[in-house]
């Protein structure tokens, strides 16, 4: 069995047309995937070269849309300086690439792993994407602050939707180019004897929960305003990871298995051992996640009772590479969420700023409930707790995490 694996950074569960939440999204490529596939709702939020026996990277994402972050951002700041053509973007050169490999090894058995950075940022597809979502587009790129938007000088409601209508162009620039993989698997005779998966790393906030937009977020400067990238002596503040963040899309076509749905929590970690799986191999012992094929058999099987959320652990004061090569230190310690199939606990180490949603009436997470019902919250914490001693998290992180204070 072959597997065609195909990760677009940055790609919002909810930006997918198939999970039927922003009906307005056009990503008819991915939903004629989804049609033949299992889509699984699931919720969970380098070294790309190793162990592949031919490996092709692309510059111009590496630090793009004027971030300096080193030697990477100005080959990048160039190689976009030249984009002419639409085949000129990440992904179609991507895309594109992966369809002259398989040109050349379709009679083969092969693992082709795809990833297309886009839609991450600066989202720059060409305008005719962007106007599907915004018809007046006036061609402004529009760079994230990392931060609320209100923190930083320039910026309004009105430029972040600008700059989500221009995601969106990119979503949709994604799922046109994916398309064009698929037509060629199809075209090939493939699609009886190859998988194809479909998924993320993570999502974006474009301007939800108080304004922030941005992955993780910037501490701010003496002045009131948010550091930004490049600046010395920048710092990681508070960074909840909200739905908008964690959730992201999953499908999973493999010959033999109907299409359909899959309601249980499921994991980021479970992808690869489902991968070793189709392919007939056992995952090792060490890995933590689980198959799910036996889920996409059989969907009442129950999913997971619970998933954690995270960048890796670290405390305040601590460096860490978050976002890019640069270290920076934590002004605090990086959160947590824990879900469950109906709760989401946003957990604030060594504070009181954790938080706790009813996913079922809350969807959003726009009311935290967490002092209406304190008992849920422990529960909840303490399968957290557990979770960190069965994985043996070092002494110092795990005693910083085992307080819950509300």
């Amino acid at each position: 069995m072959n597997v065609i694996w195909i990760v677009a950074d940055t790609f919002r569960q909810d930006h997918l047309g198939a999970y039927g939440k922003m009906p307005e999204i056009r990503t008819p490529s991915l939903d004629a995937l989804a049609a033949r596939a299992v889509r699984f709702d699931l919720r969970d939020g380098m070294n790309y070269d190793r162990g592949f026996q031919t490996f092709t990277a692309y510059s111009g994402q590496m630090g793009g849309g004027g971030i300096p972050q080193g030697a990477a951002s100005h080959e990048s700041e160039d190689a976009r300086y030249a984009w002419r053509y639409e085949s000129d973007r990440n992904a179609a050169r991507t895309i594109t690439n992966a369809m002259e490999w398989l040109q050349l090894h379709y009679m083969e058995d092969f693992f082709l792993y795809v990833d297309t950075w886009d839609p991450h940022e600066p989202w720059d597809a060409p305008s005719y994407y962007t106007k599907l979502y915004m018809p007046d587009y006036d061609g402004e790129i529009v760079h994230p602050v990392y931060g609320r938007w209100q923190y930083m000088p320039g910026y309004s409601a009105e430029l972040v939707e600008k700059a989500h209508a221009t995601y969106c162009g990119e979503v949709t620039m994604v799922d046109t180019w994916i398309g064009y993989l698929i037509g060629m698997v199809e075209n090939m005779g493939l699609m009886d004897k190859t998988a194809i998966i479909f998924t993320s790393d993570h999502g974006f906030y474009f301007g939800e929960h108080g304004g922030r937009f941005g992955k993780l977020q910037f501490a701010k400067k003496p002045d009131g305003t948010l550091f930004q990238f490049g600046e010395s002596n920048t710092k990681w503040d508070f960074s909840p990871l909200y739905e908008e963040l964690a959730s992201i899309p999953l499908l999973v076509y493999a010959p033999g298995f109907e299409p359909g749905r899959y309601g249980g929590l499921t994991s980021a970690i479970d992808v690869m051992p489902t991968v070793l799986d189709i392919m007939g191999f056992d995952a090792p012992s060490w890995v933590e996640g689980q198959s799910l094929l036996r889920r996409m058999r059989d969907p009442s099987l129950p999913g997971r009772e619970f998933t954690v959320t995270t960048v890796p652990f670290a405390n305040p004061g601590d460096a860490v590479h978050a976002v890019d090569d640069r270290l920076r230190r934590l002004s605090h310690a990086n959160i947590t969420t824990i879900t469950t199939e109906e709760w989401s606990l946003v957990y604030s180490p060594g504070d009181t700023r954790s938080e706790l949603f009813h996913l079922a009436s809350d969807p959003k997470q726009e009311r935290n409930v967490i002092a209406a019902y304190p008992e849920r919250a422990h529960a909840i914490h303490e399968q957290f707790v557990r979770f960190m001693e069965d994985t043996r998290l070092h002494p110092r992180l795990l005693e910083f995490r085992k307080r819950l204070l509300i």
